[in-house]
């Protein structure tokens, strides 16, 4: 999953794709590097971000989700708002990726109206609090446990099983140590039985362990990159898959 952020502020690369231009050159550039599907996000959710309008949200995200809906790969739209969800899949969106686990008004409903598929993902707090100093008993066990419970109230809504995804959250409510933690037993996770999403790229607990900010991190995101999840959300296409290439042919 190729991550492309329409933002000016996304703690990563905020603000070289933010033109239309360059971010549709960047999904073609994804897409050439063996992206299968691309990731469009329109809000920032890094710890400390302002939220953004709904009306801004849709300007940075429809026109490219329209843009792309030829391009040969699912388009997934990162987003928390049921407006943005229902004009992305009439767009020609293909799943959506919701750090709320549709839990916001009209969320649950949009996705079971349509037929796409969808990421379940756990946070704890919002991004302008959800680092303050978060703790669990047993992370593991409670973002398994929100997991779990959020599957059953989509299924319930009448979303199949075979349409969900799960993403344990790295770095949303959590501490490099407990970051950490849900990535040594990420294969915990299987046990919910619907793929595994795994957001590690770049985050800030690679930075805490290596030093290096965050355009530095691609030698450790290879390493978070081969540990197991279903469907990996990357910054750098290419490279994770060469990585994996390798892994996997040491494997057979």
């Amino acid at each position: 999953m190729g991550v492309l952020n329409v933002t000016p502020d996304s703690f990563s690369d905020g603000g070289r794709f933010f033109e239309h231009g360059a971010a549709l050159a960047r999904a073609r550039e994804l897409i050439g590097e063996g992206a299968d599907l691309i990731d469009i996000g329109g809000e920032s959710t890094r710890p400390g971000a302002a939220p953004v309008s709904e009306d801004e949200e849709l300007a940075r995200v429809i026109p490219l989700v329209e843009a792309l809906r030829e391009a040969g790969v699912p388009i997934s739209v990162d987003t928390r708002r049921a407006r943005v969800m229902r004009a992305a899949l009439a767009a020609g969106a293909a799943m959506v990726n919701d750090i709320e686990a549709l839990e916001s008004p009209g969320a649950l409903e949009a996705v079971a109206a349509s037929d796409c598929a969808v990421c379940l993902m756990h946070k704890k707090g919002d991004p302008q609090t959800m680092q303050r100093d978060p703790r669990y008993a047993d992370v593991v066990a409670e973002v398994k446990a929100y997991l779990s419970a959020r599957i059953t109230a989509v299924e319930d809504a009448g979303v199949a099983r075979e349409r969900i995804a799960i993403d344990p959250g790295f770095g949303f409510g959590k501490t490099p140590a407990h970051n950490l933690e849900l990535l040594r037993r990420l294969d915990e996770f299987r046990s919910l039985g619907v793929p595994v999403v795994a957001g590690f790229s770049r985050k800030s607990t690679l930075g805490v362990i290596t030093g290096k900010p965050a355009g530095e991190r691609l030698a450790a995101s290879l390493s978070a990159a081969l540990l197991g999840a279903h469907i990996l959300r990357v910054h750098d296409v290419a490279e994770t898959r060469d990585a994996l290439a390798v892994w996997q042919a040491l494997r057979a």
